[in-house]
């Protein structure tokens, strides 16, 4: 047998040489208290703010809060061997979490560990995941677009990369499907996906990761989940830690899109945390500082300069309202903090108008500058018709015979109804729409049945690719489309439309 003797003597000389020998400071604390994931620290008066503790079994932590004589020290692990008495280290360092390309495809929890199986994360850098804001000097314009693939929210309220855009709604209205399919709607495009799951189920989880995986390009998304049986320290940074993955790629000059689900939940663990480390109190028993860490958290959303590489960062956070009070504590934070929301309504959902999403009350503040020229050409008067549709509906259900334009307006109304409902995870493109809403401005849809509107939007794609192949791409390339190419697409759809609502011959009869 060979002697590896030698070698193994001068490897362990090269270690020994590297050893620094000499007395080494360490600081060291002591619980104090322990329960519900939280643990009081005394003895560690030069702990920052956020800096990672670590205890004696193993377990770590993160300090929350800076008193005179205790720390505040959150747990990322589970509290159950932790126990007063033990030993507390600071170790210097602020939570940090890794990035890079190699976390595309993965599903991680808040600290960067495989959650899938597939062994560890190759990671090319650790940040912080606090980190600031870009500044006014380093932001640029909104104007690109971020297609979500959904009618609706495409054509009457325009995202643009960089965007903040809130969305709210009551439990079970659909706000996660809506967010999953705007995450679909980017597997052909160049944006990385980040979705974070707060506090969610474990079987709501699971069906979004199906979906993505299912439907979506996963190979370029980001999952990181921190379920409702997770540690509350790891529910408060899951949001931060999703942030600072997605700046990774902002900050090279690409574009990502990071859905985070939900911040109520983020906030009812904030208040968790903040009651358990004997913080005062405000309105709804939430600490007065709830506005700020939302603010500084999508504050980081942003569309940076050429300077600093044109990458852009959209945000789509989640909210939930109960009864649909839009002017609860959460959500008021967070509809001031964000560029516009889209409201799903409890009532729209069970009357079966899905997406739920309430025009009335849904807006994009960053406006139709980030739309595509094809489809704010296409969309023209459709918000304003909708909104005098659902007006006049109202009116004329407390009886009375309308008149023929009143009811022409209403057959309208309901056909564009019809038009913006749209099957779960099956995101339109740019073309698609484009198409479905000339058909509706031109009146194609208005003399046929609901039911064919249904089948005819259903089938557009299709007939598109076969018909139309070329402007499909055109439009699909280049966002825009010029007065012929807008005639030629408007006899496809026209011969489309006639083709589906021609009366269908009945068989002759067989001879025998």
């Amino acid at each position: 047998m060979p002697d590896d003797t030698g070698d193994w003597t001068v490897k362990t000389t090269e270690a020994l040489a590297k050893v620094t020998l000499g007395p080494r400071l360490d600081h060291k604390g002591r619980v104090e208290e322990i329960g519900d994931g939280v643990a009081m620290v005394s003895g560690l008066g030069d702990v920052r703010l956020d800096e990672v503790l670590r205890f004696e079994g193993g377990q770590t932590g993160f300090a929350r809060v800076l008193d005179p004589d205790l720390i505040g020290c959150v747990l990322l692990d589970g509290a159950r061997d932790v126990e007063a008495g033990d030993a507390v280290f600071g170790t210097g360092e602020v939570v940090s979490v890794p990035v890079g390309t190699g976390l595309l495809g993965r599903i991680v929890d808040p600290l960067g560990r495989p959650l899938d199986g597939k062994g560890p994360v190759p990671s090319e850098h650790v940040l912080p995941i606090e980190r600031p804001a870009p500044s006014i000097i380093e932001r640029d314009l909104v104007i690109e677009p971020v297609q979500t693939g959904v009618v609706v929210v495409d054509a009457l309220f325009a995202l643009g990369r960089g965007q903040r855009e809130l969305i709210v709604g009551d439990h079970s209205t659909g706000k996660t499907t809506l967010a999953i399919d705007a995450i679909i709607a980017q597997r052909d495009s160049d944006m990385i996906c980040i979705y974070v799951a707060v506090g969610q189920k474990t079987s709501s989880v699971r069906r979004a990761i199906d979906a993505l995986q299912t439907h979506g390009n996963f190979a370029r998304c980001i999952v990181v989940v921190a379920g409702s049986s997770e540690a509350p320290g790891l529910q408060w940074i899951a949001p931060y830690s999703g942030m600072t993955m997605a700046e990774y790629f902002r900050d090279a000059g690409q574009h990502a899109l990071i859905v985070i689900d939900d911040l109520s939940k983020h906030a009812a663990t904030h208040r968790e945390i903040a009651l358990l480390t004997r913080q005062s109190p405000g309105r709804e028993a939430y600490p007065g500082d709830v506005f700020y860490i939302h603010a500084r958290l999508l504050e980081r959303a942003a569309k940076l300069s050429k300077a600093r590489g044109g990458g852009s960062l959209t945000a789509l956070p989640i909210a939930e309202t109960v009864s649909g009070n839009l002017s609860a504590y959460i959500p008021t934070n967070l509809i001031s903090i964000t560029d516009g929301q889209i409201v799903l309504d409890s009532a729209l959902f069970h009357q079966g108008q899905k997406p739920a999403v309430d025009v009335g009350l849904s807006v994009s503040r960053v406006g139709g500058k980030t739309q595509a020229h094809a489809l704010r050409q296409a969309a023209g008067t459709l918000r304003l018709d909708y909104a005098q549709f659902l007006e006049l509906e109202v009116f004329t259900r407390f009886g009375g015979m309308p008149d023929g334009r009143v009811r022409a307006q209403l057959t309208r109304g309901a056909r564009i109804r019809e038009a913006l409902r749209q099957s779960q995870h099956k995101p339109f493109r740019l073309a698609d729409e484009v198409a479905l809403l000339l058909a509706v401005q031109a009146g194609l849809l208005d003399d046929v049945p609901p039911a064919v509107v249904a089948l005819i939007r259903a089938a557009l794609p299709d007939a598109l690719n076969r018909d139309a192949a070329d402007l499909v791409s055109a439009i699909n390339t280049s966002g825009s489309l010029d007065e012929e190419d807008a005639k030629r697409l408007t006899a496809v759809i026209t011969q489309f439309v006639a083709s589906q609502t021609a009366p269908k011959s009945a068989p002759e009869p067989e001879v025998t």
